[in-house]
């Protein structure tokens, strides 16, 4: 049997237990999702800070070349 496209066939209803079990799912579901955000977070966060002392460090130091990236000067039309 082959389906029209644009008619909608109606599903079989839902029964209690499979929509307990679907609200316990999208519960565990949400909480998996929190945790890798978190996770996701603290390793951007711990990164970013790691690269912000790199810089200050070559800053503080007066590398030459953290001095001519600060220097460059644009090019005449």
């Amino acid at each position: 049997m082959t389906k029209t496209p644009g008619k909608f066939e109606p599903s079989k209803p839902i029964t209690k237990a499979e929509r307990d079990a679907h609200k316990a799912f999208r519960k565990v579901d949400a909480e998996q999702a929190m945790t890798e955000h978190e996770i996701a977070q603290k390793a951007f966060h711990a990164n970013r800070e790691r690269l912000k002392a790199e810089r200050l460090t070559r800053e503080a130091a007066g590398t030459p070349a953290a001095a001519k990236k600060a220097k460059t000067k644009k090019k005449p039309r």
